[in-house]
C-alpha cells in the first residue's frame, strides 16, 4: 500500500477543492460536442467495458454509454459526479459514477476494454503514476485514449499566463506536458504495444464577448476561480487583463460573441 506524505495529502485535498469550486458543469456544457466527436473518433463499441477517468460531468461517459458501452466514470469531485448522474438519468442511461483518484484507481488489473480520459487525467500531479494506473486497469490489447491540451494551444497559453501570476505547487509538472507526444511516449514506455497521436482543434463558442468569457470562467471554472482567490486586488486586475487579452487575440467572431479554437493532442495507445 502506498505511503502518502502529509504534503501529498495536502496537495490532493487542494486539487479536490479546486475542481469542486465554482460549477464546472456550466463550463462543460460548452465542450459537450467536443466530447461526442472524440468518442466517435476513438471507436467505442457496443458491449465494451469502458472506464472514463476524471469524467467530470459526463461529457465523454454519456456518449460512450449512448454507443452501447458498459461505462464506469470516476472523478475526484463528488459534486461533478452528481451532475453526471443527473445527466445520465435524464437520458435513461445506466452509468456507474464513482469517486476516485486517477493516481490510485479503485479497480482490479485488466478490468476494462478501454480506458478514456478527455482533459482530465492530465491534471493529476504525478503523471508517471497516472500513466501506470491507466495501463494497469486496461486489459492487454485494450485501448487507452486521451485528449490533452498542448503547451502551444490556446488553453495551454491561458494556463501558462495564470501560472506566471499564481505559481503551481513546487515539483508538480505542468499538465500540458501531456500534450507533447514524446513525453507521452516516455510516460507509457514499454507498457503499450503501440501509440499514435494526432493534433486536433477544440471549438468553443460563447454567446458573449471575450471580457465576459473571462468573468464566466472566473465564476464557474474551479482552477480560474481559485487562482483569482489567491491574488490581491492588484493581482486580480493583472490576471483579468492578461486573460482578456488572450481571449480577444484568439477570438474569430466579429459579432460581439466569442469563437476560439484550442489545440489538443489526441492519443490512442494499445496496452501491451
Amino acid at each position: 500500500m502506498e505511503s502518502v506524505s502529509p504534503e501529498l495529502t495536502q496537495l490532493k485535498s487542494a486539487l479536490k477543492s479546486t475542481w469542486m469550486a465554482g460549477n464546472f458543469g456550466e463550463v462543460a456544457k460548452f465542450a459537450a460536442k467536443e466530447g461526442e466527436v472524440f468518442v466517435q473518433r476513438i471507436g467505442i463499441q457496443r458491449g465494451q467495458r469502458v472506464l472514463d477517468v476524471a469524467c467530470g460531468t459526463g461529457n465523454t461517459a454519456i456518449p460512450e454509454a449512448r454507443a452501447g458501452a458498459d461505462v464506469t466514470g470516476v472523478d475526484i469531485a463528488p459534486n461533478l459526479l452528481e451532475q453526471a448522474r443527473t445527466r445520465a438519468a435524464s437520458e435513461g442511461l445506466s452509468i456507474r459514477f464513482e469517486e476516485g483518484d486517477a493516481e490510485s484507481l479503485p479497480y482490479p488489473d485488466a478490468a476494462f476494454d478501454a480506458v478514456v480520459t478527455m482533459f482530465g487525467a492530465m491534471f493529476a500531479p504525478r503523471p508517471e503514476r497516472t500513466a501506470g494506473e491507466l495501463v494497469r486497469v486496461c486489459k492487454p490489447g485494450g485501448l487507452i485514449a486521451m485528449a490533452n491540451w498542448t503547451p502551444e494551444g490556446f488553453v495551454g497559453k491561458t494556463f501558462r499566463a495564470t501560472a506566471q501570476l499564481v505559481p503551481p505547487p513546487p515539483g508538480v509538472p505542468p499538465p500540458v506536458l501531456w500534450g507533447d507526444e514524446q513525453i507521452v511516449r516516455q510516460r507509457f514506455g514499454n507498457a503499450v504495444a503501440s501509440l499514435s497521436s494526432t493534433k486536433r482543434l477544440a471549438h468553443f463558442q460563447f454567446p458573449f464577448a471575450p471580457e465576459k468569457v473571462v468573468d464566466f470562467f472566473r465564476e464557474y471554472f474551479g482552477p480560474t476561480k481559485m487562482a483569482f482567490s489567491r491574488l490581491d486586488a492588484d493581482g486580480q486586475k493583472r490576471l483579468t487583463a492578461v486573460l482578456q487579452s488572450l481571449w480577444r487575440e484568439h477570438n474569430q467572431a466579429t459579432d460581439g460573441t466569442t469563437d476560439v479554437e484550442s489545440e489538443y493532442l489526441e492519443v490512442k495507445a494499445v496496452r501491451a
